[in-house]
């Protein structure tokens, strides 16, 4: 019982959907602080702040990779 998470999470391409959760969590954030900082301060956000929204569409892009790798690899797997 213990074996088979143990046996997944040192599957190859986890570390691919660990960073697209990564990106996915920070970019979704960055669009959250986006919106409050006006709302809670006078002021406007940062540059960096916009940069790092463009981590959510990266995050889907890594999330979409790794749906097609591991969907090849089930695939292929099932062939022999």
């Amino acid at each position: 019982m213990g074996t088979s998470s143990s046996a997944s999470s040192k599957a190859p391409g986890n570390g691919l959907l660990k960073a697209a959760v990564a990106c996915f969590v920070v970019g979704v954030v960055a669009v959250v602080a986006i919106f409050l900082v006006p709302a809670l301060t006078d002021g406007t956000p940062g540059l960096l702040l916009y940069l790092l929204t463009l981590a959510w569409p990266l995050g889907f892009a890594l999330a979409v990779a790794f749906a097609l790798k591991s969907g090849r690899r089930a695939r292929d797997g099932r062939n022999t």
